[in-house]
């Protein structure tokens, strides 16, 4: 395919947040081209491929051909094997999608609203003159290539390269990875209405196993754990273990394994003639390290603010920074809340999850929300309370 020489905006990777951002920046009648290492947009799938219905259909219509079903509400389990749920009613309806498909569905309509797309096109540097960022140097094929532009986004991912190339500190500390793998399984039993969530530091260290719908007897299984908890084994040996006890008669149709950033958002997501957005930026939840409805946000206020940029022809930190005001409007305070409980829940015992769960288990189950649940695990530690109302004061 060939592109133009330049373009207002260059979007580094077509995930869900890079998508967005060129979706949202072309359709407000930005130039955009969007560069894909991978031969195929949405592949391979990094993640367990779940949003709420609200984070969805906010931007989106629920479309049968990237929604693998829908889920009636989430069931969270004690190390002991007690469990509680937590329903729709409470936590709103939640889909389960075909990521590979959802993904594409967003670039396609990025490409609708006049978006250009590259894949196997690998960003290894920015494009500088003068010290000012004016484009990207990328690989396509074998062949060295450069394309000039205004505005470069970065969406490529944690410990993001183009942030470093523009001096943006990305770098991930230890405790705030995940090391991550996981499975799409079939011939299981399990109950298909619900998500599931099992938490115990014997099988999963500082984290927790999932298992996500696709169907009646298929579900994405996997592992999230904290490498400084994991003594010698690695994600996918603690996974192994857990679905040789419980799914033991599981067959492996994928696996896919990485690591998932669990830290707040970054402190600076701009700088001059340049954005992070979506796991570059660290704008998934710190608690799960997932976050699919919270990138869709960032991707659209990004894409949206990029483009107003273009309008009035002022790509300074000073005007870009309005995108991070406004992330951190909406979702900044709730990123440092998740933060300070990340950082307690899993430093809990067996015994105190054990206990947890048994006391939220009386808790109605229409009446159950994240927020009861971390309100009964922060009776144990006085001290975060202090430090949860100082964040919203």
């Amino acid at each position: 395919m060939k592109i133009k020489d330049s373009y207002d905006i260059v979007v580094v990777g077509s995930g869900p947040a890079g998508g967005m951002t060129a979706r949202a920046a072309a359709q407000k009648g930005a130039s955009v081209l969007i560069l894909e290492r991978d031969r195929e947009i949405g592949i391979p799938v990094r993640c367990a491929e779940g949003i709420s219905q609200r984070g969805l259909t906010r931007y989106f219509e629920p479309d049968p051909q990237w929604i693998s079903c829908q889920i009636k509400g989430a069931l969270l389990y004690a190390p002991n094997g007690a469990f509680c749920p937590m329903i729709a009613d409470a936590i709103g309806d939640g889909y389960v999608l075909e990521r590979r498909l959802f993904d594409a569905h967003i670039c396609k309509e990025a490409a609708i609203f006049g978006a250009d797309i590259l894949t196997k096109a690998d960003a290894y540097d920015l494009l500088k003159i003068d010290g000012k960022i004016s484009g990207v140097k990328f690989r396509h094929f074998g062949v060295d290539k450069e394309v000039r532009c205004n505005i470069v986004i970065g969406a490529d991912g944690p410990e993001s390269r183009m942030g470093r190339l523009a001096g943006i500190g990305t770098a991930l500390e230890l405790n705030d990875l995940e090391s991550a793998a996981q499975y799409l399984l079939t011939n299981i039993d399990y109950d298909s209405d619900y998500c599931h969530f099992y938490f115990g530091n014997e099988f999963a260290p500082g984290g927790y196993v999932w298992v996500f719908p696709k169907d009646e007897n298929t579900a994405n299984v996997g592992i999230g754990i904290q490498p400084d908890k994991a003594n010698t084994k690695n994600a996918k040996e603690y996974l192994d273990e857990w679905i040789s006890k419980n799914f033991s008669s599981g067959k492996e149709l994928a696996f896919i394994s990485g690591s998932v950033p669990t830290a707040q958002t970054l402190s600076q997501i701009t700088a001059d003639n340049f954005m992070l957005v979506g796991d570059a930026a660290r704008q998934v939840n710190p608690v799960t390290g997932g976050g699919l409805s919270n990138i869709l946000f960032a991707g659209n206020v990004a894409g949206e603010v990029a483009a107003e940029a273009v309008m009035k022809k002022d790509f300074s930190h000073k005007f870009l920074k309005k995108y991070q005001k406004l992330w951190n409007k909406e979702k900044g305070k709730s990123q440092k809340v998740f933060y300070k409980l990340k950082k307690v829940f899993f430093d809990f015992s067996d015994e105190e999850l054990n206990k947890i769960v048994n006391i939220i288990s009386d808790i109605p189950e229409e009446e159950l929300t994240l927020f009861q649940l971390f309100k009964v695990a922060v009776r144990h530690h006085p001290k975060l309370i202090k430090d949860l109302v100082r964040i919203y004061l």
